[in-house]
Parts: structure tokens; sequence; C-alpha cells
């Protein structure tokens, strides 16, 4: 998997969920690496104020 914790702040590089999300920052709020119940992605939240939680793969996601 990759480095990524809840809390961490993440840079979204695209994102399939909801493309309005690329080029933000938002922190990842899983507590567990994602499984089948994401489909493999990550909860990241914080993104904007009419943005809501969206799910991201490794892929799409950089450190900020």
């Amino acid at each position: 998997m990759s480095g990524f914790q809840a809390g961490d702040k993440v840079r979204i590089v695209s994102c399939e969920d909801d493309p309005r999300a690329a080029g933000r920052t938002g922190r990842i709020v899983d507590a567990v690496p994602p499984g089948p119940l994401t489909g493999g992605r990550w909860t990241v939240n914080g993104i904007g104020l009419f943005i809501g939680p969206v799910l991201c793969r490794t892929s799409e996601l950089r450190p900020a």
C-alpha cells in the first residue's frame, strides 16, 4: 500500500469519484488502509465548501 494515515494532508491530482476535487488538498479520513468496502480507495475530506468527502485511489493522491 502507500504510507497514508488518518489525518495526512494530500493533494488530489485526479479523482474519478468527483473530478471537481482535482487540484485541491484535503485530509485522509481512513484509520486503516482501504479495502473492499471502498473499492480500494481512500476517503478524503476537507476539500472545499461545496465538495463532500470523496473516494480516491492511491495513484490519484500525492502527499501535500
